[in-house]
């Protein structure tokens, strides 16, 4: 079969299931099979498909139709500009966490080095992402999930900042190596309740680990927030990425554990996103 076959049948498939994404999910998921970006698709519909080729597309197709997300189809997401290796084990980087990245390396740019702390670090987006804009800085990446931890280090060498990065298989109570410049989390900040109301390509496939915060979506922000206190230098940064509804209770216990807010970045949606603090004692 030709592209534009495949991408009709590959298209409709998706689009039946009501798969909002159905044509470029199509697209994309061809591109990476045959090796050829969308451009050359576009003006290349009858290019030749390979049957083994075809295959494996439909294979794909049939999982993107049973709502697996298309990022662990293709085993990669684009944050900050950079393709991450990534899979089920690790949280599929979203737009809104760039505005952790981007404040941190707006603030830090001009300095000669700082040590950073990513709590949670996941696939280490966020801090390979500053590490890649700070050229002198380093950091430690912490996360309970040795799976993830196992990725976290693939895009970092993958990236070629090994020397600048670490990443520990650790709880955030168990973690008591160092001080820092500056503290960065994407915490599970969902409420507990709510687990059963997400998209069923976010309930059924991303790691519950790194999406549930507890009764109300503060249970390990919290916990950061206390143990930042220990680990940050006074006067260090603390950003952490937050749930819709949670700024008010987040910036007294801010306050009630010596850290002073210092901005606030609204997201897309004019919604509370990330909350800036500096440790004051």
């Amino acid at each position: 079969m030709n592209i534009n076959s495949l991408l009709h049948k590959g298209s409709s498939v998706l689009k039946e299931r009501r798969i909002r994404t159905y044509k470029i999910d199509s697209e994309l998921i061809l591109s990476e099979i045959i090796k050829k970006d969308l451009a050359f698709m576009s003006i290349n519909g009858d290019f030749e498909v390979r049957p083994k080729e075809a295959e494996i597309y439909n294979d794909l197709i049939f999982r993107r139709k049973n709502n697996e997300p298309i990022a662990y189809i293709l085993k990669k997401k684009e944050f900050w500009s950079i393709d991450f290796d990534l899979n089920q084990n690790v949280l599929i980087p979203r737009p809104e966490t760039e505005f952790l990245v981007e404040e941190v390396i707006k603030k830090y740019r001009h300095k000669n080095s700082i040590n950073i702390l990513d709590i949670g670090t996941g696939s280490g987006c966020i801090l390979l992402s500053i590490l890649r804009n700070l050229k002198n800085s380093q950091g430690i990446g912490i996360d309970k999930s040795k799976k993830a931890i196992d990725i976290a280090k693939k895009n970092s060498s993958l990236l070629r900042l090994e020397k600048r990065s670490k990443f520990i298989n650790c709880n955030i109570d168990n973690f008591k190596l160092g001080k820092y410049d500056v503290i960065v989390s994407n915490p599970p900040y969902i409420c507990s309740y709510r687990i059963k109301y997400l998209s069923r390509d976010i309930r059924d496939y991303e790691p519950m680990e790194a999406l549930d915060g507890g009764i109300d979506g503060l249970t390990t922000t919290i916990d950061i927030i206390k143990k930042s206190q220990k680990l940050l230098k006074k006067g260090g940064h603390l950003y952490i990425e937050i749930g819709e509804k949670q700024f008010n209770k987040l910036s007294n216990i801010l306050l009630k554990n010596n850290f002073r807010i210092v901005k606030t970045v609204h997201d897309y949606n004019k919604n509370p996103r990330c909350i800036i603090s500096t440790k004051v004692i």
